[in-house]
């Protein structure tokens, strides 16, 4: 009955994997396999252990960079969340200095800030240079 506990971990791994879709726990069930396998040798428990936690390893250093090299290839990453919001363009609602400001981004508003001493008047178009926390910092953008 050893052999079914290695395979039901195997199974639960590749159940949270499908959640998850990081490509490591896919490789801790590769490992519970190899246990099973070491079972089915006859190995002692320590060594379908040692097997195991090896074989995960092994594939998490070997095949996981391999198989997220061809994933990215075939298919392009989506940004979401604020970092989609980079590079975006945004209209100035409140003048915009280094200490703060706000602007009109996708429809909604945000608290703004330049990395420059000058201050964005309102009205001005300003492009996303990054996400700072719950800040836009922008510049406008004829200065880019």
């Amino acid at each position: 009955m050893g052999w079914l506990w290695w395979v039901g971990l195997a199974v639960v791994f590749g159940i949270l994997e499908v959640l998850s879709l990081d490509l490591v726990l896919i490789m801790f069930a590769g490992g519970c396999l190899a246990g099973a396998a070491a079972w089915a040798l006859g190995a002692p428990v320590g060594v379908q252990i040692a097997v195991a936690a090896l074989t995960s390893v092994l594939l998490l250093a070997t095949l996981r960079p391999f198989l997220l090299k061809h994933l990215r290839e075939r298919t392009p990453l989506v940004e979401t969340n604020s970092a989609a919001l980079v590079g975006q363009e945004a209209v100035v609602v409140s003048t915009v200095t280094v200490e703060g400001g706000r602007v009109k981004l996708n429809g909604e508003v945000w608290s703004a800030r330049v990395d420059a001493v000058q201050a964005i008047p309102p009205g001005t178009e300003v492009r996303v240079s990054r996400i700072d926390g719950a800040t836009a910092v922008v510049a406008p953008v004829a200065g880019l």
